[in-house]
């Protein structure tokens, strides 16, 4: 791996990491448990859109472990990897297609990393009755979706970086 490409990709996992961080600060605003904008999911759809889905997948999965093992538990590792897994997947497949903007990508990362979550919750807790607070999630998750994906479209649009 060349130098520079490395070196972006690291840059963008602390600011991944700073995102995460600054998420931790901010308290729960709705009564909904979990429920979090996902500001580090800008630089994965930034990294997603500048460089390939390999690169967003390490940054993802790097950022995913660091912040669990920093702000979160085991727990909470095994729900941010569903959801980071699942709604990576969803945003590769989407922008693949290239019909789709980075917010629509974005959107359906949002929704997919929330409904992954409940999926775990539903195993962990042995009980679907977690299911009902799936619509609110889903609501939350296509606001949070359509804010992160304007702020990643902004960057993508601005940051120019020549990685050869």
């Amino acid at each position: 791996m060349k130098t520079k490409r490395l070196t972006f990709l690291a840059m963008a996992t602390a600011a991944a990491m700073v995102l995460s961080y600054v998420e931790s600060l901010i308290p729960p605003l709705m009564a909904v448990p979990g429920m979090k904008m996902g500001l580090p999911n800008i630089m994965i759809v930034f990294v997603l859109y500048s460089l390939n889905w390999r690169d967003a997948l390490a940054v993802s999965l790097v950022r995913v472990v660091l912040a669990s093992l920093l702000f979160g538990t085991v727990l909470s590792l095994a729900y941010s990897l569903a959801g980071a897994i699942i709604s990576l997947a969803g945003m590769i497949l989407l922008k693949r297609t290239e019909k789709f903007s980075p917010v629509a990508v974005s959107v359906t990362g949002g929704v997919l990393h929330n409904a992954a979550q409940i999926g775990v919750a539903c195993l962990v807790m042995e009980t679907n009755l977690i299911a009902y607070y799936l619509p609110f999630l889903v609501l939350s998750g296509t606001v949070a979706g359509i804010l992160i994906g304007f702020a990643a479209a902004f960057m993508v649009g601005r940051v120019k970086f020549e990685l050869r």
